[in-house]
């Protein structure tokens, strides 16, 4: 008995034949797309990577002293001209850490030759003594010129006050020849301090103290746990009267016209003042230039602490006339470098604590700052 065969299909000739099926389906192509992919990835992300470095090195010399010069803006003339009046602009409290523009804007002024004057744009209640004489320094040199750096003399130099050019903010003025301040400026303030917190009574009504094992007498000075004793007060008495003493010197530098009339009184009459309840209270008003006091600019015009009351355009024509440029020049400002770093602070929690920035705003300072801005310096201080 024959068994049963499945009858297989007709061969045929070579060329009717069916092909095979492709063996692993299209993974061949795929592969090779995918390596094409991997490659053109990576090269593009190498591209970003030397671009990212680029702008950070960039970023750094924008901001950094001796860097690239700053890039210009014309603020008003003739753009294609080549003789220049540079506005240099410094607002904010005057800190150390926080004025690296203000310094690279001077620095480029310097060191361009085309920049025949100078309009010093300030907007600043003041700082911290040791800044305020350091941009005081740079300013000198700015207009005097600085051998050292083989930098010429920009002699044409004019302040414009924005809303407040007081105590720090007027020390830095003193380099300018003219100085002009708007109708509502605030400026003088010619005077020091320094503040330190004393919660004694309120630590010794809940029995709080610091234990503080010291060598030196007067190394505990200013803690706010205990009162000053004489002699630790004292310590911080020369402090303040030395700065202060070089304050005097700057401004009778600056200004000769005031010299040996800068504690001269300037108002001493009777005055009355209603208190908080409306009544009258009769006093002895006495007014200082340098009492610490602000002045209007009405004031700071009449007492010879300014030169004229006008705006920026006034200034900026004042520079010219100085310097014997036509309108035909240009005035320039400077833009502030793109800080890289900065693009990456939303990415930190806004609700975190710098503690070592606290310790910073809370460190004893002796202030050129104008009265009412203790808090601006001691966030200032913080934000460095």
């Amino acid at each position: 008995m024959s068994s049963m065969q499945t009858p297989s299909a007709p061969l045929g000739p070579p060329s009717t034949r069916p092909a095979p099926p492709p063996r692993g389906g299209g993974s061949g192509c795929l592969g090779v797309a995918f390596t094409l992919s991997f490659i053109l990835n990576l090269f593009l992300l190498g591209i970003l990577g030397v671009g990212l470095l680029m702008v950070i090195g960039l970023a750094a010399l924008g901001t950094g002293e001796g860097g690239i010069p700053l890039r210009e803006k014309v603020y008003s003339g003739n753009s294609s001209a080549t003789s220049k009046v540079a506005v240099i602009k410094m607002d904010g409290v005057i800190m150390e850490g926080l004025v690296n523009f203000w310094r690279r804007q001077i620095e480029t002024a310097a060191e361009d030759s085309s920049v025949k004057a100078v309009v010093l744009r300030i907007e600043s209640p003041g700082g911290s003594i040791t800044a305020s004489d350091d941009l005081h320094r740079r300013l000198t040199l700015l207009r005097d010129g600085n051998p050292e750096k083989k930098t010429s003399a920009k002699p044409n130099m004019v302040v414009s006050m924005g809303s407040v050019a007081a105590s720090g903010g007027y020390y830095i003025s003193m380099p300018a020849k003219t100085l002009f301040a708007e109708r509502t400026t605030m400026t003088g303030s010619i005077g020091v301090y320094a503040a330190f917190p004393n919660i004694s009574e309120l630590a010794q009504k809940y029995g709080v103290s610091m234990d503080i094992i010291k060598r030196g007498d007067v190394k505990a000075s200013g803690s706010m746990f205990k009162k000053m004793r004489p002699e630790e007060r004292q310590v911080w008495d020369d402090m303040i009267g030395h700065a202060y003493g070089q304050f005097i010197d700057i401004v009778e530098t600056g200004r000769p016209n005031l010299k040996g009339k800068l504690l001269e009184p300037v108002v001493d009459e009777e005055r009355t003042i209603k208190d908080e309840d409306g009544k009258d209270t009769k006093f002895h008003y006495v007014r200082r230039r340098a009492d610490g006091g602000i002045f209007t600019s009405d004031e700071a015009l009449k007492y010879g602490l300014i030169d004229n009351i006008g705006y920026l355009e006034d200034a900026i024509a004042e520079a010219k006339k100085m310097a014997g440029l036509s309108d035909d020049c240009k005035v320039v400002t400077y833009e502030k470098p793109f800080a890289f770093a900065d693009s990456f602070g939303s990415l930190e929690s806004r609700s975190q604590l710098d503690l070592n920035k606290v310790a910073s705003g809370l460190t004893p300072r002796v202030w050129y700052l104008a009265p009412g801005s203790e808090m601006a310096g001691i966030v200032s201080a913080a934000a460095r």
